[in-house]
């Protein structure tokens, strides 16, 4: 097997720089995120429809947590090949990788160029929670129809409204009671930019893309992996935006925030994890044509 082409993940502007850093945020707590977003894997990749072998690219891979479940669940014979903009990401996702699996490849990519294209276009592509943080989304989505295949099948992941996410709201009302708060932008990259689907489609289309369609899962997410009330709290900001701002505030003000997002996190205990709600939604769609 070839491995994925890989293309220096670099822009003009600072958006993958942050990206770069969130990055390696996120793989210091690689464990944690991926535990608790481990329940979004299964409609995710049932959305593909994995009827036979196919070539599947994960865009936005993370640590590889997604992949490897994808490369378990799908036919013999399918190769799977995860990108993320993030080196750290990689290095941790090819650790993961058997060095005896073939099917399996990483590499640190800046999918939404358009110098990245791949050598051989893919039969599926999926991506949770990755396709929020493109600078120029009309000319990154106008590039990932070129990485799939006429007729090819894609599902992507993206968060609900804030409101129906408490994962992310309790964190913001704890922290808004101690600290000023920038009112987030909702056209710009980050996790709720298609909270409001219709731009997420709209983008599609034009793009290329045909027969979307738009599922709305709901169900409640395993802080840190189901962690206790306080460790819950800790993980949270440690892993947030908004964490970020608490932490420059110093380390009172974050014992501050973190005692008070342990007191609403105890409200949502079960068998003494923290479990919280979740909305998600899940586009699918195909390239348009068929040769």
């Amino acid at each position: 097997m070839t491995a994925p082409k890989t293309v220096e993940a670099t822009s003009p502007t600072s958006a993958f720089d942050w990206v770069a850093a969130r990055g390696e945020k996120w793989r210091d707590q690689l464990d944690g995120m991926e535990a608790t977003l481990a329940p979004i894997d299964e409609p995710l990749i049932e959305a593909l429809v994995l009827e036979r072998s196919y070539r599947i690219a994960d865009l936005g891979c993370g640590g590889g947590g997604t992949t490897l479940e994808v490369l378990r669940r799908a036919p013999l014979g399918s190769i799977v090949h995860g990108f993320d903009v993030s080196p750290a990401l990689i290095e941790s996702a090819r650790a993961r990788t058997p060095a005896d699996e073939r099917a399996l490849a990483f590499a640190q990519v800046d999918v939404s160029s358009a110098a990245a294209v791949p050598d051989q276009p893919y039969d599926r592509l999926l991506s949770r929670f990755g396709i929020m943080f493109y600078d120029d989304p009309t000319v990154a989505f106008a590039n990932l129809s070129r990485w799939l295949a006429p007729g090819g099948r894609f599902a992507f992941a993206v968060w609900g409204r804030p409101a129906d996410n408490a994962w992310t709201s309790l964190v913001r009302d704890a922290a808004a009671e101690v600290i000023d708060l920038p009112m987030p932008d909702p056209d710009a990259p980050g996790p709720f930019r298609y909270a409001e689907t219709s731009k997420l489609l709209a983008l599609l289309e034009r793009a290329g893309f045909a027969g979307l369609d738009v599922r709305d899962w709901r169900g409640n997410l395993p802080i840190g992996g189901g962690l206790p009330a306080a460790e819950a709290a800790e993980f949270a900001l440690r892993s947030s935006s908004t964490g970020e701002l608490v932490c420059e505030a110093g380390e009172k003000t974050f014992d501050r925030v973190r005692d008070s997002l342990a007191t609403r996190f105890a409200q949502h205990r079960e068998n003494g994890a923290v479990r919280l709600s979740a909305s998600v939604q899940i586009v699918t769609g195909v390239r348009a044509g068929f040769g």
